[in-house]
């Protein structure tokens, strides 16, 4: 198969374009703006592949899209390219609204073009829109888990226009027939993530001895999925997910903060030994504004629906993850010095 993968130079794009290249043989071209948080170096194990093809570009240029779409004869889209930290869409929506909301607009009408107008409304033609358990807002700490039924209740800038961009998505499948495809994920992590996530931030600041800052009490909840994992789930959504659908996608692996960064600690202390345990670097901030207690997702749809399952645990992926920074200070040092 041809995708189209928007945001393909990010922590989860690229572990999606390597997973299409390189495990299963599919031909991908990558749009990607390039902003901060992209880095092509984590496309090194396929960039040199025939199959792959790399451009920069907006995905608010709707023109751009089409032409890409037109030109490559694109089977199916995999729309991931998303401002998507938090913290920066408390200090800045402005660029959220636009890449989140804007930008899903145009993804959408010019794939909407293509789909009728070059494809003659094949029925085979998929646009998978990745989204975040975020749009649910949280849940208790001791009850609850996030349905593909769940109401939404954004509660941050982030969320919010995530939650829009799930909105159009299902409206240009109501409305126009266009064959779209949703999925809400859970937190991920694993190698090339941008350290300023809590887990490669905790990793690196771990290696040098620095704080390690923990909002209020540490105790807000996340379930955490190994982005290979992801990579494939949102492959096979892609290509045998129902149009219409949502798929919730998770690993059943709730840890609370707190217990994330004291576990990147143990881990480190008997890799990189030092006099002084990791645990003492643990500095509890200001709580974030708006910070949703916990996040659960209930994945039994794509795993009875699509056969997905999870095959990496937290504690497999953590303690590979914690390798892979340690043996890669290639990938993650500029980005410090930067």
């Amino acid at each position: 198969m041809k995708f189209l993968v928007t945001g393909g130079a990010g922590f989860i794009g690229s572990a999606v374009c390597r997973h299409l290249v390189g495990d299963l043989g599919h031909h991908v071209v990558n749009l990607d703006k390039l902003t901060y948080a992209a880095n092509l170096g984590s496309l090194k194990p396929i960039d040199s592949a025939e199959t792959y093809t790399f451009v920069k570009g907006d995905i608010c240029d709707e023109e751009l899209v089409y032409s890409l779409l037109k030109d490559h004869e694109i089977d199916a889209v995999i729309h991931l390219a998303a401002e998507s930290h938090v913290d920066r869409s408390i200090t800045g929506p402005d660029t959220f609204i636009q890449t989140n909301i804007v930008g899903t607009c145009a993804m959408l009408q010019a794939s909407r073009r293509y789909w009728e107008n070059d494809l003659g409304q094949s029925e085979d033609f998929r646009f998978l829109h990745v989204s975040t358990d975020e749009v649910y807002g949280d849940l208790p700490l001791d009850e609850g888990i996030f349905t593909e039924s769940s109401r939404y209740e954004p509660s941050s800038p982030y969320a919010a226009s995530k939650a829009s961009s799930d909105h159009l998505a299902r409206a240009w499948g109501r409305t126009y027939g266009l064959p779209v495809i949703v999925t809400n994920c859970s937190n991920n992590f694993g190698p090339y993530h941008f350290p300023e996530k809590l887990i490669p931030l905790v990793i690196l600041n771990a290696l040098a001895m620095k704080p390690l800052p923990v909002y209020g009490k540490g105790e807000n909840v996340r379930d955490w999925l190994y982005v290979e994992d992801h990579a494939r789930a949102l492959a096979t959504a892609a290509m045998r997910g129902t149009p219409g659908e949502t798929y919730n996608i998770g690993s059943n692996s709730e840890r609370t903060n707190l217990g994330v960064v004291e576990a990147i600690c143990d881990l480190l202390d008997e890799r990189r030994p030092h006099n002084k345990s990791r645990r003492d670097l643990i500095e509890f901030v200001t709580d974030r504004p708006g910070h949703d207690l916990r996040y659960a997702i209930d994945a039994t749809k794509i795993r009875e629906e699509l056969a997905w399952t999870p095959s990496v645990s937290f504690e497999e992926g953590l303690a590979q993850t914690i390798d892979w920074y340690i043996d890669n200070e290639w990938w993650w040092k500029p980005l410090l010095s930067r």
